[in-house]
């Protein structure tokens, strides 16, 4: 049965059941942290501010949907932490004052008041930045608009909230480098998409607890090895406001007089002394979020205006210390512990490879390829890097398939050699491991999976030859399908979509185009329209691998 209105009771419950989403994965959240700064408590203070939102809502579940949206405006300004969760409150209040007035939403109130939200907590950041929850917020209210448009269900509604809101998150590296160098995306978009899921789960009746933990997505770039938190990857130093000050101003008539309060002013002062600043002001108190050197400074000058209450004041250089030395005690640990069951070695060519390889369960990358072939024994230092008692090696070349079978020979351990011939077989085989299902059966899936993929390459001659009666030239791209040369052409835009007219058909569900160091944007656009509009159904993935010699790799399945 579709749910076209939301009253006070169902909102509530839909807020509870978001708090508790977050509550789960607070600790994943904290381990995306880097941005503003790698404190590692974005998840803490995201969920210690919804539940202060919550429990005010708790003491406030009425009929009246626009009552609990201020409960949980008020519960949320009061008990907001840090920057996100500063946010998090200003998205809730600018939701909250859009439905004041209404005793139930509809699908079109809904959308509405996401969007005022958004609005709201623009404004209330001094310097918006990109690929933060700012965006995941966005992306996501502009989605529920043109949604609302078109259904008056407010469980298809929150479905198309929540898978924008994800795909937004998932674009965040691009906005903001700091994620991308580090591999993640940005940790309040995560929060957020959390809340929006506990939404979705309450209008759709499952239970939060039976939903599914965070885990790292399989095309996300993880440059770290595990034992390593993300937040390592960023010196102490480069920190350069180290306190994380948070307080309110409860105004004071008497101090008003000589000191009358503007909300602009009072935030452009507080600019100089730091960044990451959030100013809230109603007529009654404003609340401060700001990074600085001088929380002194910052507090004194807040006085000016009333009485300082919930005060807050955290040595962000401490935090991230005592992050890097738990990375320190965490490695010693990792180095002591006993042999896994199952390890990986895949080869392969270019950064970005190595790196979706490493995403999706290769403990050891060998950088190799079409002209630097590892030896035997850079396999067996692999496999004896791999604490485990059976290993799986992805060759991803025909020419390294033997040096691999003879590594299995020499190694002590159990090792299983699985033939792929191509980096796009060798990433459908891992993805058909399975830890949970013996050696036999996963040496006979990753088997399996080989033949499920079509693979492409595009590269370049380096002299004029002629093979299968296809005249080449020097220099001239060429379109290799599965092994075999089938294309040939000077242009290299013309090569790549020749060979993949002849690599797609009606049967073709994924096109996944991995981008080499020498292509181009431009190139790389142009092939994803050609697709688009001459297979429409086909469903594209890109990932920069930054291999050498290969323009493109192309994997269709």
């Amino acid at each position: 049965m579709s749910i076209t209105m939301i009253d006070g009771k169902r909102f509530a419950e839909m807020i509870f059941y978001g708090a508790n989403r977050l509550s789960q994965n607070a600790k994943y959240v904290d381990s995306l942290n880097v941005f503003p700064v790698p404190d590692g408590d974005t998840g803490t203070n995201m969920n210690l501010s919804i539940q202060s939102g919550a429990k005010e809502v708790r003491n406030n579940i009425v009929p009246h949907v626009g009552k609990v949206g201020q409960a949980l405006s008020r519960g949320l300004l009061m008990g907001a932490r840090g920057n996100s969760g500063v946010i998090l409150s200003q998205l809730f209040r600018g939701f909250a004052k859009a439905i004041e007035a209404k005793e139930s939403l509809d699908i079109t109130d809904f959308a509405e008041a996401l969007n005022a939200g958004v609005t709201t907590a623009y404004k209330a950041v001094m310097k918006p930045v990109e690929g933060t929850i700012l965006t995941v917020a966005k992306d996501s209210a502009k989605k529920a608009l043109e949604v609302s448009k078109t259904t008056t269900d407010m469980t298809v509604l929150m479905e198309e909230v929540v898978k924008e809101a994800k795909a937004s998150l998932k674009r965040t590296p691009e906005l903001l480098p700091v994620l991308k160098e580090v591999g993640v995306v940005d940790s309040g978009g995560q929060g957020l998409v959390f809340v929006y899921e506990g939404f979705l789960a309450q209008l759709k009746g499952e239970k939060v607890d039976e939903l599914t933990t965070a885990e790292v997505s399989m095309d996300q770039l993880v440059k770290q090895e595990h034992h390593k938190s993300v937040q390592g990857f960023i010196n102490t130093e480069d920190i350069v406001y180290g306190y994380c000050t948070e307080f309110m101003v409860k105004f004071k008539d008497s101090k008003l007089k000589n000191h009358p309060f503007s909300e602009e002013k009072f935030r452009n002062d507080l600019s100089e002394y730091g960044d990451s600043l959030l100013v809230i002001a109603d007529d009654q108190l404003a609340k401060v979020h700001i990074h600085t050197e001088q929380p002194g400074v910052v507090l004194t000058y807040g006085q000016q205006y009333g009485d300082l209450i919930n005060l807050k004041i955290e040595n962000m250089r401490q935090q991230h210390t005592t992050i890097l030395e738990n990375d320190k005690v965490n490695t010693v640990q990792e180095q002591q512990k006993q042999p896994s069951e199952y390890g990986i070695v895949a080869v392969s060519m270019g950064s970005g490879i190595r790196d979706l390889f490493k995403s999706i369960g290769a403990e050891v990358v060998i950088e190799g390829g079409q002209t630097m072939n590892p030896s035997i024994e850079d396999i067996v230092k692999a496999i004896e890097q791999v604490n485990a008692e059976k290993v799986f090696i992805l060759p991803n070349n025909k020419n390294i398939i033997l040096a691999a079978e003879q590594a299995r020979d020499v190694c002590d351990q159990q090792v299983i050699v699985i033939p792929s011939k191509t980096v796009p077989q060798g990433l459908a085989a891992l993805l058909a491991f399975n830890p949970s299902v013996d050696a036999e059966k996963n040496e006979k899936a990753m088997n399996d999976a080989l033949k499920t993929v079509k693979s492409g390459q595009i590269t370049f001659a380096i002299r004029d030859t002629m093979i299968d009666n296809l005249t080449i030239k020097k220099d001239d791209y060429m379109g290799i399908e599965e092994g075999s040369i089938v294309v040939s052409n000077r242009d290299l835009n013309v090569t790549a979509k020749e060979l993949l007219n002849k690599m797609l058909d009606e049967d073709s569900e994924i096109l996944t185009i991995i981008k080499g160091e020498e292509a181009t944007e431009e190139q790389t656009k142009a092939l994803i329209q050609f697709v688009e509009e001459k297979f429409p159904e086909v469903e594209i993935e890109i990932h920069d691998g930054k291999q050498p010699l290969y323009q493109f790799i192309f994997s269709v399945e």
